[in-house]
């Protein structure tokens, strides 16, 4: 099998079909003498003759004819699976798999997902959350999601939307009776809803102003792994709470929460989507980078 490839098969199948060279030379877009050539040479390399050829016709012997039998059907599956791979380019389709932290997804991706399933009807979408740092590779992504500072520097980024930003919040109940911290390290003060990662990281909460940066670690009166439970939480008056500010964004607007420490809180960018660097991505993947672009388009002429 070394010795041929889908050309030679392919030639064989032409010629054996339409019983003419020249037919067969023109369907293939070579000339009579290279396909005729082709032919002799298969000959050669199998030890037989597959045709008798005369001025005028041409005939397959019982060689021809067993392998016209065996090969015609699967050059026949080949051509097809070609013309159906071909055809992704043009209708996008398929399963795409993206990897993303819960926040990203709630606040960014959520939106856009009912929008890219109605234009893209062929795709099947899987969207996995996940907050730890994951091998997209090697798991099985398509693409993954996270922020600039876990990026890998191999991977294709693309900004998902418009820039984020934390916010420390407490009910306006809790605010009245303990007060507001003024400083970031005055909420060592004070009792907080925490967040624990599945990894068992609990992080410090990260302030800045004026290039100044401050970490602290406050007491956690409650720790939660689920964010409903944190949402209620601090509605409930059990403490202060730091989350992205897209969480609590109704809360503050309905006056039922109060935000505190803004000018330690400035925006940083919105997550990104990152997939491996490659020539021709998966088609699904992108027809959504594609949408992405179009959707932060129209999302920047809604602010304007």
């Amino acid at each position: 099998m070394q010795d041929f490839d889908l050309r030679d098969l392919d030639a064989f199948v032409a010629v054996a079909r339409t019983r003419n060279f020249r037919r067969a030379a023109v369907e293939q877009g070579v000339s009579v003498s290279s396909l005729s050539q082709r032919l002799r040479d298969m000959e050669e390399r199998l030890g037989v003759r597959l045709m008798n050829r005369t001025t005028r016709s041409v005939a397959l012997t019982e060689a021809g004819e067993l392998l016209l039998a065996r090969v015609g059907p699967a050059m026949a599956d080949v051509a097809g699976a070609l013309d159906q791979v071909r055809g992704l380019r043009d209708v996008p389709s398929g399963r795409l798999r993206i990897n993303a932290p819960p926040p990203a997804i709630d606040l960014v991706l959520a939106p856009m997902i009912a929008p890219f399933l109605a234009k893209h009807p062929q795709i099947d979408l899987e969207i996995v959350a996940d907050s730890a740092f994951v091998d997209i590779v090697a798991q099985g992504f398509d693409a993954g999601v996270r922020y600039g500072e876990h990026l890998a520097q191999d991977m294709i980024a693309v900004s998902l939307g418009a820039p984020q930003r934390y916010a420390v919040v407490a009910s306006s109940a809790y605010v009245a009776k303990h007060g507001r911290p003024k400083h970031p390290k005055e909420l060592l003060d004070y009792p907080c809803i925490r967040t624990r990662f599945g990894s068992g990281a609990m992080l410090d909460w990260e302030f800045e102003k004026n290039g100044r940066v401050v970490k602290v670690s406050p007491p956690a009166k409650l720790v939660a792994t689920y964010l409903g439970l944190a949402l209620r939480a601090v509605h409930d008056s059990v403490g202060y709470w730091l989350t992205f500010e897209g969480y609590v964004r109704y809360g503050l607007k309905s006056g039922a929460l109060v935000s505190v420490l803004d000018d330690w809180l400035p925006p940083f960018p919105g997550p990104f989507l990152y997939y491996p660097s490659r020539r021709q991505p998966p088609p699904a993947l992108a027809a959504f980078v594609a949408f992405v672009a179009d959707w932060r388009k129209q999302a920047g002429r809604k602010r304007k």
